[in-house]
Parts: structure tokens; sequence; C-alpha cells
């Protein structure tokens, strides 16, 4: 009984949730994860959750991690999203060299973190490259062991190397945490606690064996389905996972509230039509955004193969099933926080103010636009852009 239980990373996930529901103020005012609940983290292994198993990762069926995901932002989405960061990053592993990943991930506390690509260069020099700049939105970097810059390289003529499609190739760069100044910069509405801050790096030399690049996903070293998927479509399921956890609990702290509430002059929300079908609409929205999304990442894993790229048609599906669960929960966070009424406006009142504020921060991330449908009808009419991830 207890091997089944260390081998189901769902119930590993949920044991650590009242701990993490306890810590969630904490994390939220230090933006930090707190060192008992960090080291429970990476006993659990929930870092290592997309890490190849060659290198020692759990390398985790895409749905399995959602749900993982999902559970564990339940309780905080600020742990959730650090969380799929740093599985986000172990992504790059098929693209560097065995050795490095080895030296980056032979710690079992390991955890990269980065910032997307800014205005920055990497100059050639002998065996590697000097990197100078400041990057930002390094979610989860106060936890890292190693951190990532993503940009172009600066030939030593100055002029910018160019991948296949004749646009200048970016890079991604790794280096130990102590390499670089994190800067206290992140201050923000909600997700506070992923510590999501900038970092500058001066005159820092990066060997060329800790480099590599994702844009040539057949190159991959390490095969199997989840490699597969690119590692932007991944990203966005992790996004999904974070929003669907949080409108989840909200609904769930919304029924609870009705049966104990009776507003002045009213009766019981819990007796209350309009309750009845809120709550309906929202299990309806929320099931079936995630549902939607399970079985696109289901026929993704029947269809994978060793050898061939996701077609442009099948990252369009992934986008556009995580789109719809990202903006699903969105919806359904916003019903929820006006229907709890005065219930939800008090800083610190219990399950609505800071979810509330949480998912409206993720809301303004890159993976919520609605552009993305625009993108997705696109493609589906035959008129696919010139790229696509």
């Amino acid at each position: 009984m207890q091997q089944v239980y260390l081998d189901d990373p769902i119930a590993r996930a949920q044991s650590l949730g009242p701990t993490i529901s306890k810590a969630a103020e904490e994390i939220e005012r230090t933006k930090l994860i707190p060192e008992v609940l960090l080291s429970k983290i990476h006993k659990a292994r929930l870092a290592r959750m997309l890490l190849p198993k060659l290198y020692g990762g759990d390398e985790l069926d895409p749905g399995v991690y959602l749900l993982v995901l999902e559970e564990i932002s339940g309780h905080d989405a600020s742990v959730g999203w650090n969380l799929f960061v740093a599985n986000s990053a172990a992504l790059i592993t098929p693209f560097v060299s065995s050795d490095t990943v080895r030296a980056i991930y032979d710690d079992e506390r390991a955890i990269i973190s980065w910032g997307p690509p800014d205005s920055q260069r990497a100059k050639v020099v002998d065996g590697g490259y000097i990197l100078n700049g400041r990057w930002h939105f390094a979610s989860g970097c106060r936890q890292a062991t190693w951190m990532g810059a993503h940009c172009p390289i600066e030939e030593k003529d100055g002029s910018l190397r160019l991948n296949e499609m004749e646009t200048p190739s970016i890079t991604t760069f790794l280096f130990p945490i102590d390499k670089v100044a994190i800067l206290d910069t992140w201050d923000t509405i909600g997700l506070s606690g992923t510590g999501s801050e900038s970092y500058e790096v001066n005159d820092l030399f990066v060997p060329e064996a800790f480099t590599g690049t994702r844009e040539q996903p057949e190159k991959r070293t390490i095969n199997g389905p989840l490699y597969w998927f690119t590692q932007q479509g991944l990203y966005a399921v992790g996004v999904a996972a974070v929003a669907l956890g949080v409108a989840r609990a909200m609904l769930k702290a919304y029924m609870d509230l009705a049966k104990a509430k009776t507003p002045r002059g009213q009766s019981r929300l819990a007796d209350q039509n309009s309750v009845h079908s809120l709550v309906a609409q929202s299990e309806a929205r929320l099931s079936s955004g995630k549902a939607y999304l399970l079985n696109v990442l289901a026929e993704g894993v029947a269809s994978a193969d060793d050898y061939s790229v996701m077609a442009v048609s099948e990252r369009a599906r992934l986008r556009l099933a995580t789109t719809n669960a990202i903006l699903g929960s969105i919806e359904v966070a916003d019903r929820i926080h006006k229907a709890a009424g005065v219930s939800a406006i008090f800083s610190g009142s219990g399950p609505f103010e800071r979810r509330f504020r949480d998912i409206h921060t993720l809301s303004q991330q890159i993976q919520s636009r609605d552009g993305h449908f625009e993108t997705v009808g696109r493609i589906m009419l035959g008129e696919p852009p010139s790229v696509f991830y």
C-alpha cells in the first residue's frame, strides 16, 4: 500500500495540500516558499515531473502533470506557478549535452529559473559566450539552483547568428545561481509568492556546453511521447493547470459559503435558484475545459513518436484547448467572486480575495491572450502563420 502511494504523483501532491495551504500567507508575504515546505516538495519529486527518467526525473504523462499542478494550485497558486515554471525549464534537457544535464540535476534539489528573451545579445568568444544584461519575470528564482537566459548570438564580426528560417536564433544559456544578481522588482497585485524577480549578469562567461536551442525540436536527444510536445505547448498546459486549480478552489469555497450564508433580506444562498444555476454552470465550464484539454493531451501522446515533431495543426489544437481552459477558469472565478459579495472583498478574506488577485495576475500573462483564438482560427482555415509554437 505504501509503495502505491509513493508511485502516485497526484497522491504526493494531495499529501502536501494542508502544508501548502497553511504556508500560503507566508509565501505571499515573503515571495519565498518556506524551507520546510520546499524540502517536502523536493522529497515528493514535484520539481522533476518533466525531467527525463534518464536523468533521475519522472517523465510524467502530460495529462497526469496537469492534474498534479491543478491539485497544488488549489492550495496556493504561487506554488503551482513556480512548479510549472521549474518543470517547464527541465524541458531544455533534450537540447543540451548529457554532462551538462547531470551537472545541474545530479543535485536532488535542482531547479532552473529564467525569464523570457529581452533585448540582450550573447557575444561569441573562444570556448563560449559573454553575457551582459538584465532579464525579467524569473518565477521561482529564489528557490533556484541554476538560472537561464534566452537571447540571440552576436558573432565575432558583429553579425547575428541565424537559424534555418533565416531569423536570429534564440539560444538558452545556463549558469549557477551564484553568478546572478537577483533584483527586488516583483511587486504585483497577485501571484506575489512566485517571486518573479528581475535578474542581471555582468561579463558572465558561459561555456558552449551550457547552451542549447529549442528551435529545432527534431534534434532532441531524448525520445518518448512527452518530448514530442513543444516546450511552449507544455508551458501553456502549466498555466491552464494553475487557472483550473484556482477556479475550482473558489467554486468549492463558494458552495461551502452558500450552505452557511443568508444575506440580509434574502433566503439562504443555497436555497436560491440563481445560485443553483451558477454552481451548475461553473461546474460544467471547468469540467468541460479540463476534459477537452486532457483529451487533446491523451490523443497527442497516442500519436507521438520518437522522430517526428508536432505539426502546426496539432500545436494549434493544444493551444486552443489550453486557452479555452484558462479563459474559462477566469470567467468562473469572476462570477464566483461577484456572487460571494462582501465575503470576498476584505484583504485576507479566506478563500476568495487572494485567489481573485492571483487569477487576475495570471490573466495578464501571454498564455491568456484572447488573440490565441484568432491565430488558431486562421490555422483551421488553412492560413498558418510563418512561426507558431
